[in-house]
C-alpha cells in the first residue's frame, strides 16, 4: 500500500496547521458559545469511537496499523463496527471538528474537517478496503453493502 501519511499523524497536522491558521487570521476568528465545553464533549465522544475501534481489533487480534490492510487477519464486524467500517477515522474527524470549535476559527473548521474526510475518502480508505476485498471476498463486499464508511 502506498500510504504517504498515517492518518493519525495527519490529524496532528491539520491539528498544529489549524492552530497557525488562526493565530496568523485571527479575523476569522468566531464566537461559539461555551466553546469549550463544546470542544470536550465533542473530542471526548471522538475518544471513545476511536478507542472503541482499536480495542474491537485487539480483542480478535488483528492489525490496527492502516498501512498494512494486507496483514488484517481478522474482519471485525461487530460492536462499534455495526455502525461505522472507520470508527477510528471517525473518531479523529470529531477531533478535529472539536479543535476547530476549541480555536473558534470558521476557516480552521471549515477547511480542515471536510479537508480530512476529502483525503481520507480519496487517498486512504480506498487503499483499505480494496487490499480487505482481496482478502475477505464476499465478506467483505456484504459488509460494505450494510454499513457505512463513516456512519
Amino acid at each position: 500500500m502506498n500510504l504517504k501519511i498515517p492518518p493519525l499523524a495527519l490529524t496532528f497536522v491539520l491539528m498544529i496547521v489549524m492552530s497557525v491558521l488562526s493565530w496568523q487570521l485571527p479575523q476569522y476568528s468566531i464566537n461559539i458559545p461555551e466553546n469549550n465545553f463544546v470542544a470536550i464533549a465533542i473530542a471526548l465522544i471522538g475518544a471513545l469511537i476511536s478507542v472503541m475501534g482499536v480495542v474491537s481489533f485487539r480483542r480478535v487480534k488483528t492489525t490496527v496499523n492502516p498501512a498494512k490492510p494486507n496483514t488484517t487477519s481478522f474482519l471485525v464486524m461487530n460492536g462499534i463496527y455495526r455502525f461505522s467500517r472507520n470508527p477510528m477515522y471517525l473518531g479523529f474527524l470529531l477531533f478535529l471538528l472539536a479543535w476547530g470549535i476549541y480555536l473558534s476559527h470558521l476557516l480552521a473548521l471549515l477547511l480542515f474537517p471536510p479537508g480530512f474526510v476529502f483525503y481520507m475518502n480519496w487517498f486512504q480508505i480506498p487503499l483499505e478496503e480494496s487490499a480487505l476485498t482481496k482478502k475477505f471476498a464476499d465478506d467483505f463486499i456484504l459488509y460494505k453493502s450494510k454499513v457505512r464508511r463513516w456512519l
